[in-house]
């Protein structure tokens, strides 16, 4: 057969709808197969109006969702007189000592006026019983749709979801229509901390969040290493409030199984005047999914006068696989010469558990790239970057880079030494479509990687975004 030809435009690509259909997941839930559509039907249905409620319903087709039981206890918080005592005043029910089998926070989204609520506290979780198997933790608001808002400039501000060990266990965690403001929260490793540790496969940890807004603490949101799945939808993820400002971010995934955003915007990372700052999305999950992704480094939060971050803006892994499509990149000037890479794929740092990874990472005669690179895309790291357009104070040299590996592995077990694998040693290939912007070219000189190639019959799985996940989750028996 011959090689596919590039379409003129990838409008004209066939690209499967987001989300399979379920049923709450209290019930054993009944999957449709999405309807495959073209790239434009496909975004003009994405922005047709869906109640909150029955978005509420959806999750992505890799999520497994059955058997998790229904929340064994509903706790509602009351606005008027929450905000009067400074904490939460309970309607009915109150926590009172451990919570067995799962919990759900329900806040009042209004005050007696009708207008949205603002609580002057982080929200408080109750203590979390041992038994936690298939449970579920739940904080959102009374009305869909209606966000309520956490405002307080306490430094320790935090909603910190706080799991430990939990092996083998089958968890997950949502957040719905939660606004997180904390501006003084210099002490909290994240705005929004999801502490779940000692993850063990088949064991998993999911955490869901839609229309939520995040801004405080050392990164806005932390996520760290383990068998966990994200999934974030129409959602601002405004910023980390931290001092040390080298080594904090906006966001930070750690060396998790997947990242999926959807319609959502990461930006506020801040800079000083002579530190060149962290990144607005650090992401080292093993799948990474963005999906009508906005990443800008303008700053946010007092005071203003605070530059933006000079590091490039998406700091991802090359261990691993990332499909993008609709990423759009603002980069306004900052104090520093700003590094040269918008999106940097790294190649320095193993982050997850080897066992998150198909193959090695390192350099080595025992891998050798074949003659034609395009013609296995199914035997090595990828990352496929679909429509991504760039705005930038300067005409950038280069969107993207995917950095050359090393040999030697570090004493920590994490680390790579150097990076001076031959290149037909790296086992990493990168493919863009689409790119267009403030740029002089796609790709920085290195590594394998194609700007709109043309690919051979049987490749076209890579543009298709559940073909893509299924593939990548598949290899590590997810």
């Amino acid at each position: 057969m011959p090689p596919l030809t590039r379409p003129k435009s990838m409008l004209a690509l066939a690209m499967p709808l987001l989300l399979d259909v379920t049923v709450p997941v209290s019930r054993l839930p009944v999957f449709v197969a999405a309807a495959t559509v073209p790239l434009a039907a496909r975004t003009a249905a994405a922005t047709e109006p869906v109640a909150p409620e029955e978005r509420d319903r959806l999750y992505p087709f890799y999520l497994p969702m059955s058997g998790l039981r229904a929340p064994a206890v509903t706790y509602r918080v009351k606005c008027d007189a929450s905000r009067a005592a400074g904490r939460e005043v309970y309607q009915g029910r109150s926590p009172d000592g451990p919570v067995e089998g799962g919990y759900e926070l329900v806040y009042e989204a209004q005050d007696a006026r009708g207008n949205p609520c603002v609580y002057p506290f982080a929200p408080s979780l109750p203590q979390i019983g041992e038994r936690v198997q298939d449970t579920q933790y739940i904080l959102r608001s009374a009305i869909p749709g209606r966000r309520v808002a956490f405002r307080t400039g306490d430094e320790w501000a935090t909603v910190d979801l706080r799991l430990f060990n939990i092996a083998a266990q089958r968890v997950h965690f949502e957040m719905r229509d939660v606004e997180l403001d904390f501006p003084g929260a210099i002490q909290a490793k994240g705005a929004l901390h999801l502490e779940v540790t000692g993850t063990q496969a088949p064991g998993l940890f999911t955490a869901v969040l839609r229309r939520a807004k995040i801004y405080g603490g050392k990164n806005a949101l932390f996520v760290p290493n383990g068998q966990t799945m994200l999934y974030i939808e129409d959602s601002d993820i405004a910023g980390n409030v931290g001092t040390n400002t080298d080594q904090e971010h906006t966001t930070y995934i750690n060396g998790t199984l997947v990242s999926h955003f959807r319609d959502t915007t990461f930006h506020g990372q801040r800079a000083w005047e002579n530190t060149a700052s962290g990144h607005q999305l650090k992401d080292k999950a093993y799948l990474r999914v963005y999906e009508n992704v906005t990443v800008s480094n303008v700053p946010q939060g007092p005071p203003t006068n605070w530059p933006p971050s000079a590091m490039p803006l998406i700091d991802a892994s090359a261990f691993g696989f990332t499909w993008s499509d609709g990423l759009r990149i603002e980069r306004v000037a900052p104090l520093q010469s700003p590094r040269d890479a918008l999106v940097d794929l790294r190649t320095d740092i193993r982050y997850g558990e080897p066992g998150n990874y198909p193959w090695p990472v390192l350099g080595s005669p025992a891998w050798r790239m074949p003659p034609s690179p395009l013609d296995a895309l199914d035997q090595v790291y990828l990352s496929v970057f679909l429509n991504t357009s760039v705005k930038s104070f300067r005409t950038e040299p280069y969107v993207f880079a995917l950095r050359p590996t090393g040999t030697t592995p570090g004493t920590d077990g994490y680390h790579v030494e150097g990076s001076e694998a031959p290149r037909a040693q790296q086992r990493y290939v990168s493919l863009a479509f689409g790119t267009g912007g403030n740029l002089q070219r796609v790709y920085s000189p290195e590594g394998w990687t194609y700007s709109d190639p043309d690919l051979p019959a049987g490749s076209e799985w890579v543009l298709d975004r559940s073909k893509f996940i299924r593939h990548a989750l598949g290899l590590i028996g997810r």
